[in-house]
């Protein structure tokens, strides 16, 4: 394989992680909102105020991606697994809906950015709540809201949504975009992952 035809794979290849990882499908419209709310698990549906908060959400879509930042306080003692009855911690509960998670979210372009333990409480705080106990953190990105409607209202991720339910006494999940990010984002990463193997591959055969 000459350099050029190595290049050409390399940079046939991150095209390709773009055209996956970057959105391309315009914002969503008022008609797919309603077709896909009422999808929601009947457990989500039952909430009003956040279903009201969610269409706004989906309304102000103007096509870019997003992560939304999650807190949790897993239950601190065993409490009944979602199939068998049988005492399981927390952990192992959230573990179980992370795997089904994680791998649906990659599917569509999204990954963990950032999750972490919490060591400590409230610090440098004012007018809000007393602090439940959270135990971790999670900042999930997203490809667009378009992905996280589908993910959330999609069936086979309704049975796994049980196990973090059962794991996790306390939530809150809200969605940002980030202002200032000191590490490589994966358009970065893998951009120059692709490079490196490419330059390693040409002095192999040069």
């Amino acid at each position: 394989m000459t350099a050029l035809a190595i290049w050409l794979v390399a940079a046939a290849l991150y095209a390709w992680f773009r055209r996956f990882y970057d959105n391309r499908r315009p914002p969503l419209t008022a008609a797919e909102i309603d077709h896909f709310l009422p999808r929601l698990p009947e457990h989500a549906r039952a909430n009003t105020e956040e279903i009201a908060t969610l269409r706004a959400f989906l309304e102000r879509d103007d096509g870019g991606e997003f992560a939304m930042l999650n807190l949790v306080k897993l239950a601190s003692e065993p409490v009944p697994h979602p199939e068998t009855g049988a005492p399981t911690s927390g952990p192992d509960l959230l573990q179980s809906y992370s795997r089904v998670f994680v791998r649906a979210l990659v599917r569509k372009g999204g990954h963990p950015a950032v999750v972490a333990r919490v060591i400590g409480g409230y610090l440098d705080t004012w007018n809000v709540g007393p602090d439940p106990g959270w135990t971790i953190i999670g900042y999930m990105r997203y490809r667009s809201r378009r992905d996280l409607l589908e993910l959330i209202t999609d069936p086979r991720f309704a049975n796994a949504h049980l196990f973090k339910i059962a794991a996790t006494p306390v939530t809150m999940s809200f969605p940002t975009r980030p202002q200032i990010l000191i590490y490589a984002s994966p358009r970065i990463t893998v951009g120059l992952a692709i490079a490196l193997i490419a330059a390693l591959s040409q002095l192999a055969l040069g």
